[in-house]
């Protein structure tokens, strides 16, 4: 996938697509020899999630997050005429990845742990599905930027924690994912 995006009048180079998510795609991009997230935002429908102005909660969500001292990417740019951002790029292993080929995501429990209790400190909770973190140098980071109001139902303990292992709700979103690449 060899294309340019434009962002806030910079030129990035695209090369491949990271994930696509609720809020939109998100692919690794390259300017100036610097790898980057482009994520475009788009407008499709999500029954279990509803949303007000994304871009607007991008840039909300991340400085709630950076004031709740949760470990995030930077974010360098917000370009409202073609609704996409540029964050920082952390390269590494997400924790499905590591959960998926049957490791253990145990090393990562005390890090997300900690960061989930930041998050209800500061009255929110993350998304803690395990795509949103990745692992780099050791360290945990929230690649993501949606948080929401915080409620005992999503907290980690009560919702997160199923997916981080092989659990039966983990294997149930594996089975899901070889459904839709048929």
């Amino acid at each position: 996938m060899e294309k340019t995006i434009t962002v806030c009048g910079t030129e990035y180079r695209v090369k491949r697509l990271l994930g696509h998510g609720k809020g939109g795609y998100s692919y690794l991009a390259e300017c100036e020899g610097r790898e980057v997230v482009l994520k475009q935002i788009h407008h499709e429908p999500c029954s279990y999630y509803s949303f007000g102005d994304k871009l607007e909660a991008e840039r909300r969500d991340y400085e709630r997050l950076k004031a709740a001292g949760i470990r995030i990417p930077e974010l360098y740019a917000i370009d409202p005429q073609t609704e996409r951002i540029v964050k920082e790029y952390i390269a590494g292993e997400t924790v499905f990845e590591i959960v998926k080929s049957g490791r253990s995501a145990e090393p990562h429990l005390a890090d997300v742990r900690d960061m989930a209790a930041k998050a209800k400190a500061a009255g929110l909770n993350i998304d803690y599905f395990p795509t949103n973190f990745v692992v780099r140098d050791g360290l945990l980071w929230y690649v993501d930027y949606e948080c929401n109001g915080y409620t005992d139902e999503w907290n980690f303990e009560n919702w997160g924690i199923r997916y981080w292992s092989r659990t039966p709700e983990f294997e149930a979103y594996l089975e899901h994912l070889r459904k839709t690449e048929e």
